[in-house]
């Protein structure tokens, strides 16, 4: 247990911070898994219309540094190739 009161404040903060980083990391896996199962059902409305909200979760969780911004960039690349894919395909 902490005995100064800057490392008692700390663990608070710490513990508070980890709490809403956990919610944006969920919010984010969740945006982008909805863009990924539209693309695995095929429907290509349903994916841009996902991808539209995934792609602003993506680059704010970068810019908060939660993920590093060279891997949300990947992340919507490579999204949008996969969905551009479909329209090729049909």
């Amino acid at each position: 247990m902490a005995h100064h009161k800057s490392a008692i404040i700390r663990i608070r903060r710490n513990a508070r911070h980890e709490a809403i980083n956990t919610s944006r990391m969920s919010r984010l896996r969740t945006s982008v898994r909805k863009v990924e199962e539209a693309i695995a059902g095929g429907d290509q409305a349903t994916a841009v219309a996902a991808f539209k909200d995934a792609q602003p979760e993506l680059q704010r969780t970068a810019g908060r540094r939660l993920i590093h911004p060279n891997a949300a960039s990947r992340k919507i690349s490579r999204l949008s190739a996969r969905i551009k894919a479909m329209s090729a395909r049909a």
